[in-house]
């Protein structure tokens, strides 16, 4: 599955991406906001992370920034199945593009597909030290549901987060661009 937007294409990853992802994710301040990548992260790393198998029903996505020249990895968006049974959505950007709005833009897309997909709510979830992620699913229309709890990542261990939801059901489908 991709997705187009007017700045960026989501794509699987392949494994011709790993040096790339690995460069993106040697950040310890970008590693240590996820909840599945370790630290330190190298091409080892990346390359089980690409090559490992993914959801057939819920995509996982490379954000790629389309450019005159060769498309330059920004980060990856997608959704997973939570052991609830809930769907999240989860996201990340590299240090070079915070502020530009790719996360913003990357994840209206994934909600797009998650409603296409006939999916009725979503979750995310942000560290309490990373209150602009907070501010991106605020942006998306995500609540807050007033709950924070521990949530375990592989790099830091137990981290405080604040948790999300987005009603789709309700929502009107977003204008697609011609």
């Amino acid at each position: 599955m991709f997705a187009r937007t007017p700045r960026l294409l989501l794509r699987p990853g392949w494994a011709d991406d790993a040096p790339a992802l690995a460069r993106v994710l040697a950040d310890k301040q970008i590693v240590m906001q996820l909840a599945n990548a370790p630290w330190p992260y190298g091409l080892e790393e990346a390359e089980a992370f690409l090559s490992s198998p993914r959801d057939p029903v819920l995509p996982t996505f490379l954000i790629v920034r389309r450019t005159e020249g060769a498309p330059e990895l920004v980060g990856a968006c997608g959704l997973a199945r939570r052991p609830s049974g809930a769907v999240e959505l989860g996201y990340w950007i590299a240090r070079a593009h915070w502020g530009k709005g790719f996360a913003s833009e990357a994840a209206r897309a994934v909600i797009e597909i998650a409603r296409t997909l006939g999916l009725r709510q979503l979750e995310a979830s942000h560290a309490i030290d990373n209150p602009a992620s907070g501010r991106v699913l605020e942006k998306l229309g995500f609540s807050a549901t007033g709950i924070t709890a521990p949530r375990l990542s592989c790099a830091r261990g137990e981290v405080e987060c604040k948790m999300y939801r987005l009603q789709l059901a309700a929502m009107q489908p977003a204008k697609v661009a011609a």
